[in-house]
Protein backbone atom coordinates (compact mmCIF):
# COMPACT_ATOMS: atom_id res chain seq x y z
CA UNK A 1 0.00 0.00 0.00
CA UNK A 2 1.33 3.55 -0.73
CA UNK A 3 2.14 5.44 2.34
CA UNK A 4 0.55 9.09 1.22
CA UNK A 5 -2.83 9.76 2.69
CA UNK A 6 -5.35 7.83 1.09
CA UNK A 7 -8.29 10.01 0.66
CA UNK A 8 -12.18 9.98 2.28
CA UNK A 9 -13.72 10.01 -1.40
CA UNK A 10 -11.55 6.70 -2.12
CA UNK A 11 -12.47 4.73 0.63
CA UNK A 12 -15.96 5.57 0.40
CA UNK A 13 -15.96 4.25 -3.28
CA UNK A 14 -14.39 0.91 -2.43
CA UNK A 15 -17.35 -0.59 -0.37
CA UNK A 16 -19.39 0.60 -3.84
CA UNK A 17 -16.95 -1.67 -5.76
CA UNK A 18 -17.08 -4.53 -3.20
CA UNK A 19 -21.08 -5.01 -3.47
CA UNK A 20 -20.72 -4.96 -7.26
CA UNK A 21 -18.09 -7.81 -7.37
CA UNK A 22 -19.83 -9.70 -4.85
CA UNK A 23 -23.20 -9.38 -7.53
CA UNK A 24 -20.13 -10.82 -10.02
CA UNK A 25 -18.93 -13.65 -7.74
CA UNK A 26 -22.73 -14.80 -7.05
CA UNK A 27 -23.20 -14.70 -10.65
CA UNK A 28 -19.76 -17.31 -11.12
CA UNK A 29 -18.11 -14.19 -13.61
CA UNK A 30 -14.53 -15.27 -12.57
CA UNK A 31 -12.70 -11.79 -14.01
CA UNK A 32 -13.84 -8.30 -14.95
CA UNK A 33 -12.11 -5.08 -16.35
CA UNK A 34 -11.77 -1.76 -15.01
CA UNK A 35 -14.16 -0.81 -18.22
CA UNK A 36 -16.49 -3.18 -17.37
CA UNK A 37 -16.64 -2.16 -13.54
CA UNK A 38 -16.80 1.69 -14.58
CA UNK A 39 -19.60 1.13 -17.44
CA UNK A 40 -21.56 -0.31 -14.80
CA UNK A 41 -20.92 1.80 -11.77
CA UNK A 42 -20.85 5.06 -14.03
CA UNK A 43 -17.26 5.59 -13.24
CA UNK A 44 -14.47 6.67 -15.04
CA UNK A 45 -12.67 2.93 -15.71
CA UNK A 46 -8.59 5.56 -15.16
CA UNK A 47 -9.86 6.45 -11.35
CA UNK A 48 -11.20 2.80 -10.45
CA UNK A 49 -7.87 1.57 -11.98
CA UNK A 50 -6.60 4.85 -9.27
CA UNK A 51 -7.88 4.03 -6.39
CA UNK A 52 -6.92 0.29 -6.30
CA UNK A 53 -3.47 1.15 -7.15
CA UNK A 54 -3.38 2.78 -4.07
CA UNK A 55 -3.75 -0.15 -2.75
CA UNK A 56 -1.82 -2.69 -4.61
CA UNK A 57 -1.36 -4.20 -8.27
CA UNK A 58 -4.36 -5.89 -8.23
CA UNK A 59 -4.95 -6.39 -12.18
CA UNK A 60 -3.10 -8.11 -14.82
CA UNK A 61 -3.03 -5.79 -18.37
CA UNK A 62 -5.44 -7.70 -21.05
CA UNK A 63 -7.26 -9.69 -18.64
CA UNK A 64 -8.22 -7.45 -16.22
CA UNK A 65 -9.47 -8.53 -11.92
CA UNK A 66 -9.74 -11.83 -10.16
CA UNK A 67 -13.08 -11.08 -9.12
CA UNK A 68 -12.86 -13.52 -6.02
CA UNK A 69 -9.23 -12.14 -5.19
CA UNK A 70 -10.22 -8.68 -5.37
CA UNK A 71 -12.98 -8.97 -3.09
CA UNK A 72 -10.69 -10.48 -0.70
CA UNK A 73 -8.32 -7.51 -0.93
CA UNK A 74 -11.15 -5.08 -0.62
CA UNK A 75 -12.67 -6.97 2.37
CA UNK A 76 -9.06 -6.66 4.29
CA UNK A 77 -8.18 -3.49 3.46
CA UNK A 78 -12.08 -2.70 4.82
CA UNK A 79 -11.03 -4.81 7.85
CA UNK A 80 -14.25 -6.96 6.71
CA UNK A 81 -12.10 -10.15 6.85
CA UNK A 82 -12.09 -9.11 10.83
CA UNK A 83 -15.40 -9.48 12.97
CA UNK A 84 -16.28 -6.00 13.85
CA UNK A 85 -19.02 -5.55 16.20
CA UNK A 86 -21.32 -2.41 16.27
CA UNK A 87 -23.09 -0.78 19.15
CA UNK A 88 -26.52 1.01 18.43
CA UNK A 89 -27.71 3.58 20.70
CA UNK A 90 -31.38 4.72 19.88
CA UNK A 91 -34.05 1.75 19.99
CA UNK A 92 -36.48 4.22 18.42
CA UNK A 93 -38.28 3.94 15.26
CA UNK A 94 -35.17 4.25 13.22
CA UNK A 95 -32.89 2.23 15.62
CA UNK A 96 -35.49 -0.64 15.50
CA UNK A 97 -35.05 -0.74 11.47
CA UNK A 98 -31.20 -0.70 11.52
CA UNK A 99 -31.76 -3.54 13.62
CA UNK A 100 -34.10 -5.57 11.65
CA UNK A 101 -31.99 -4.91 8.74
CA UNK A 102 -29.19 -6.20 10.50
CA UNK A 103 -30.11 -10.19 10.78
CA UNK A 104 -29.73 -10.00 6.78
CA UNK A 105 -26.64 -9.24 6.81
CA UNK A 106 -23.97 -11.54 5.89
CA UNK A 107 -20.91 -10.10 6.92
CA UNK A 108 -18.37 -9.83 9.79
CA UNK A 109 -19.52 -6.44 10.42
CA UNK A 110 -23.25 -6.75 12.80
CA UNK A 111 -24.59 -4.49 15.63
CA UNK A 112 -24.21 -6.72 18.80
CA UNK A 113 -25.71 -4.40 21.17
CA UNK A 114 -28.40 -1.54 21.78
CA UNK A 115 -28.71 0.87 23.72
CA UNK A 116 -31.63 3.26 25.16
CA UNK A 117 -32.15 5.92 28.24
CA UNK A 118 -35.75 5.26 28.06
CA UNK A 119 -36.82 2.70 30.26
CA UNK A 120 -39.52 1.37 28.88
CA UNK A 121 -37.43 0.07 25.57
CA UNK A 122 -34.68 -1.28 28.13
CA UNK A 123 -35.59 -5.25 28.19
CA UNK A 124 -36.96 -5.36 24.84
CA UNK A 125 -35.93 -7.56 22.12
CA UNK A 126 -34.96 -6.62 18.72
CA UNK A 127 -34.14 -9.52 16.62
CA UNK A 128 -31.70 -11.38 19.12
CA UNK A 129 -31.17 -8.21 20.78
CA UNK A 130 -32.14 -6.94 23.86
CA UNK A 131 -32.17 -2.97 24.78
CA UNK A 132 -29.58 -2.58 27.29
CA UNK A 133 -29.74 0.42 29.80
CA UNK A 134 -26.98 3.36 29.30
CA UNK A 135 -25.03 2.47 32.27
CA UNK A 136 -24.04 -1.24 30.73
CA UNK A 137 -23.01 1.01 27.76
CA UNK A 138 -19.11 0.63 29.05
CA UNK A 139 -19.09 -2.81 30.30
CA UNK A 140 -19.90 -4.19 27.50
CA UNK A 141 -18.51 -2.15 24.65
CA UNK A 142 -15.15 -3.55 26.56
CA UNK A 143 -16.30 -6.93 26.93
CA UNK A 144 -17.45 -7.19 22.94
CA UNK A 145 -14.37 -5.12 21.49
CA UNK A 146 -17.15 -2.74 20.05
CA UNK A 147 -15.02 0.31 17.67
CA UNK A 148 -17.79 1.76 16.20
CA UNK A 149 -21.25 2.99 16.91
CA UNK A 150 -23.94 3.86 15.75
CA UNK A 151 -26.16 7.33 16.98
CA UNK A 152 -29.89 7.23 15.84
CA UNK A 153 -31.20 9.38 19.28
CA UNK A 154 -32.92 13.00 19.48
CA UNK A 155 -30.79 15.77 18.00
CA UNK A 156 -30.65 17.31 22.13
CA UNK A 157 -28.88 14.01 23.16
CA UNK A 158 -26.77 13.48 20.04
CA UNK A 159 -23.55 14.83 21.63
CA UNK A 160 -23.96 13.58 25.49
CA UNK A 161 -24.32 10.09 23.39
CA UNK A 162 -21.19 10.60 21.50
CA UNK A 163 -19.11 12.03 24.79
CA UNK A 164 -20.29 8.38 26.85
CA UNK A 165 -18.81 6.67 23.39
CA UNK A 166 -15.57 8.03 22.81
CA UNK A 167 -14.93 7.84 26.16
CA UNK A 168 -15.91 4.36 26.73
CA UNK A 169 -13.50 3.59 23.89
CA UNK A 170 -15.20 4.04 20.63
CA UNK A 171 -13.00 4.84 17.77
CA UNK A 172 -15.81 5.56 14.96
CA UNK A 173 -19.14 6.85 15.15
CA UNK A 174 -21.81 6.89 12.27
CA UNK A 175 -24.40 9.64 13.65
CA UNK A 176 -27.95 9.80 12.31
CA UNK A 177 -29.17 12.70 14.49
CA UNK A 178 -29.16 16.30 12.72
CA UNK A 179 -26.36 17.87 14.72
CA UNK A 180 -22.54 18.19 14.06
CA UNK A 181 -20.88 16.27 16.65
CA UNK A 182 -18.32 17.95 18.31
CA UNK A 183 -15.26 14.94 18.25
CA UNK A 184 -11.64 14.48 19.02
CA UNK A 185 -9.62 14.66 15.84
CA UNK A 186 -8.41 10.85 16.22
CA UNK A 187 -12.45 10.00 16.05
CA UNK A 188 -13.97 9.24 13.19
CA UNK A 189 -17.50 10.93 12.59
CA UNK A 190 -19.85 10.05 9.35
CA UNK A 191 -22.98 11.85 9.23
CA UNK A 192 -26.05 10.45 7.72
CA UNK A 193 -28.62 13.00 7.05
CA UNK A 194 -31.61 12.11 5.38
CA UNK A 195 -33.18 15.82 5.27
CA UNK A 196 -30.26 17.26 3.54
CA UNK A 197 -29.80 14.68 0.81
CA UNK A 198 -33.56 15.10 0.69
CA UNK A 199 -33.32 18.73 0.40
CA UNK A 200 -29.78 18.66 -2.18
CA UNK A 201 -31.79 16.52 -4.56
CA UNK A 202 -34.81 18.96 -5.43
CA UNK A 203 -32.28 20.94 -6.48
CA UNK A 204 -32.32 19.02 -9.68
CA UNK A 205 -35.53 18.71 -10.31
CA UNK A 206 -36.98 20.74 -13.17
CA UNK A 207 -38.68 23.82 -12.29
CA UNK A 208 -42.34 22.97 -12.81
CA UNK A 209 -44.21 26.42 -13.54
CA UNK A 210 -41.05 27.24 -16.49
CA UNK A 211 -41.93 24.18 -17.36
CA UNK A 212 -46.18 24.60 -18.14
CA UNK A 213 -45.22 28.08 -19.61
CA UNK A 214 -42.89 26.68 -22.06
CA UNK A 215 -45.74 23.76 -23.04
CA UNK A 216 -47.70 26.65 -23.63
CA UNK A 217 -46.22 28.77 -26.05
Amino acid sequence: MKSEKISEAVVRRLPVYLRFLNDLQNREILTVSSQELGQKLDLNPAQIRKDLAYFGDFGRKGIGYDVTYLIEKIRHILKLDQQLNVALVGAGNLGHALSNYNAYLKDTMKITAIFDSYAPKVGRKINSLTVQPMDELGSTIREQGIRIAIITVPDSEAQNVADILISSGIEAILNFAPVILKTPPNIRVHAADFTTDLQSLAYYLRDGKEESEHEQQ
